[in-house]
């Protein structure tokens, strides 16, 4: 069941918290886009930072001291392989036979 559900400001993304312990980033076609775990018994308020690229949640646990607020950056794939090919850029310059199987990072 769906606690909470919450547009981003652009209008262009919704982000789920459920009883499954699984908050979830949404397109406004209904395509998933991410999801992010958490621990807590209850269901948990989420929200959007205002420039729509991180989640927030305060997860409340069974005493104050186990109560928490996560933060999850919400990147789009392109964001992401850049990021990944970035990391991987010297990994790929000394082993130039691996470059092959990553092709996704030719062009990065």
């Amino acid at each position: 069941m769906v606690g909470f559900a919450v547009f981003s400001p652009d209008g262009q993304r919704i982000v789920t918290a459920s009883d499954d312990k699984i908050y979830r980033v949404w397109d406004v076609l209904g395509r998933q886009l991410a999801q992010y775990k958490y621990s807590s018994t209850f269901i948990s308020p989420v929200s959007f930072s205002p420039d729509g690229k991180y989640i927030l949640a305060h997860v409340q646990g069974n005493s104050p001291e186990q109560n928490e607020v996560l933060i999850w950056r919400i990147d789009e794939l392109d964001g992401l392989l850049a990021r990944g090919c970035d990391w991987l850029k010297d990994y790929l310059n000394t082993y130039p036979q691996a470059r092959e199987r990553l092709k996704v990072c030719w062009g990065k």
